[in-house]
């Protein structure tokens, strides 16, 4: 009869396990002996990235180690973040702080002075401070020509259109949006619309569907650069809904921020900051670059619109693709990327195996066990991470992990669980016959002959994580999918593929590898059955 060798097993199944592990928490190890920085955070539109990215050049500059976590998505996640530690500082806005973090909705709290702000602030241990100088307010805008043919210049205007022109008008709102109290419910009530909300949509590609005809009205900011690049009409709030959203740096109450105010209190006003806005969107110049820019002149000169086109419809997009593919920032994406695919791998491993060998043992518990690592994989990846920080009070890389190595459990378990049940019922009569114990059957018999299942389980859980991995930039847990954010914050198709194309090819190689794993494995099945210890 033929099994592999005894050392098979631990080589493979056990001991992959133990490997991987070893090397996540080495790729780890720079980080957690590195002095805590200041962790500036930034919601997924080009202004908060900006600034975020301000606010860490103007830290570093000072002294101060400070790293600035991207795209972290909605306010409710960077209230949670800021709340719990996980980052330290991220640009809000007064009327969103009032409204959708103290749920003061009088007409009074609107126009809250920054001292107020502050002492309602005080018992969460979180100050507003570095007032920037603009004001950004949410306003609803569609085309200008449409509006003009509808004449429309007001949102008490949208009240007013016939039935059959306001059924027919298609709304692309912001996921945000569609749920602030200072957002769509609040604005429907307030000019009784009887538009239909829609879907929600991310806010830079509802700028692209607008300009290409899907969508009719959309919710903007004010200083959006798009605005007047794609001809939108912003609507009058005639009975003045929206109250201020002066921009501010929201922190924690102990953070220093003398230099701070020092660089950028009352600096930016709306021309500027949309002039800084139109040159991410539309000269597609990197956010670093161009606050490094701005705070080296110290002011900026608003721009001129203009009407070009999208950079992947200019000559040498493929030139450009190429220095954002192998931008200086490549290292450390994909560090944090094979941290977060291995780290989770490591965990799955050590729980699935277990897992799947008791399926194997107890029939009894096979569906039961089966169902709940099938369950994990059916839950939508955002829906898991949202529950993960509200469980955990943090955000960044342990949800990130915890949720995937839930997706990583199922191929582990299930084909830890069939090449188990494939061994041959005879090759154990045999190990019985020899006096191998239970455990020693497992170890020298059964799990090196389900070796080569186990391990295409590992594959699939391997390739699946790699893929799924870049969702995990949306809780500021860093990896490759942080240029995909960007990239849609901003509607950039180069930025989102400069991400989007090392991700394809880590897969591939991740297949790859474990392809060759598994035909180095295939001769070694023609040992003979080990010997009973002593």
């Amino acid at each position: 009869m033929a099994v592999m060798t005894p050392s098979g097993c631990s080589s493979v199944a056990l001991g992959s396990g133990r490997l991987l592990l070893v090397f996540a928490l080495l790729m780890s190890g720079g980080s957690l002996l590195a002095a805590d920085p200041v962790k500036v955070g930034s919601k997924r539109f080009t202004e908060s990235y900006l600034i975020g990215e301000m606010v860490t050049q103007v830290l570093v500059a000072s002294g101060t180690a400070a790293e600035h976590r991207q795209g972290l998505g909605n306010t409710g996640i960077l209230e949670q973040a800021l709340v719990s530690g996980a980052i330290d500082v991220y640009p809000e806005y007064t009327g969103t702080i009032v409204r959708e973090l103290l749920k003061r909705e009088g007409s009074d709290d609107a126009a809250a002075t920054l001292e107020q702000i502050n002492r309602w602030l005080a018992p969460r241990g979180l100050k507003a401070s570095v007032p920037l100088g603009f004001n950004n307010t949410y306003a609803i805008a569609m085309r200008e020509a449409d509006a003009a043919r509808l004449g429309i210049d007001s949102l008490s205007g949208l009240t007013k259109l016939p039935t059959s022109a306001a059924a027919g008008l298609r709304l692309g709102l912001s996921h945000e949006f569609l749920v602030r109290t200072d957002g769509w419910p609040g604005l429907k009530k307030a000019y009784d619309l009887k538009i239909n909300a829609g879907s929600g949509i991310d806010h830079g590609l509802a700028y692209k569907a607008i300009a290409d005809g899907q969508l009719d009205i959309i919710d903007v900011y004010s200083t959006d650069a798009q605005i007047g690049r794609l001809k939108l009409r912003v609507l009058r709030d005639d009975l003045g809904y929206f109250p201020r959203y002066d921009a501010v740096l929201l922190m924690r109450a102990t953070l220093d921020d003398r230099a701070l105010h020092a660089r950028l209190a009352g600096r930016l006003d709306e021309a500027t900051m949309r002039s800084l806005n139109a040159e991410v969107e539309v000269d597609r110049r990197s956010f670093d670059q161009v606050s490094r820019d701005w705070l080296a002149k110290g002011a900026s000169t608003p721009r001129v619109e203009d009407s070009s086109n999208t950079e992947n419809d200019r000559p040498g997009s493929f030139d450009r693709f190429v220095s954002r593919l192998f931008a200086p920032d490549l290292g450390r994406l994909l560090r944090q990327h094979l941290l977060l695919v291995f780290g989770s791998l490591a965990i799955a491993t050590l729980v699935g195996i277990p897992l799947g060998v008791l399926a194997c043992r107890r029939p009894a518990l096979s569906s039961t066990i089966m169902a709940l690592a099938g369950l994990l994989q059916t839950i939508p990846s955002l829906a898991l991470l949202a529950f993960l920080i509200a469980l955990l009070g943090t955000i960044g890389f342990l949800p990130a992990l915890i949720a995937l190595s839930g997706y990583a459990l199922l191929p582990i378990v299930r084909n830890t669980h069939a090449g188990l049940q494939s061994v041959a019922p005879g090759l154990i009569e045999a190990g019985n016959a020899l006096g191998l114990r239970r455990t020693q059957i497992l170890q020298k018999i059964e799990l090196p002959l389900a070796a080569p299942m186990l391990l295409a389980g590992l594959k699939t859980a391997a390739v699946i994580n790699v893929g799924t991995a870049t969702v995990a930039a949306f809780v500021g847990a860093g990896g490759l999918g942080e240029r995909i954010v960007s990239g849609l914050a901003v509607s950039d198709t180069t930025q989102m593929l400069a991400g989007a194309v090392p991700a394809a090819l880590l897969a591939i190689v991740m297949q790859l590898v474990f392809d060759a794993a598994e035909r180095l494995m295939r001769p070694r099945s023609s040992a003979t059955l080990p010997t009973p210890s002593a």
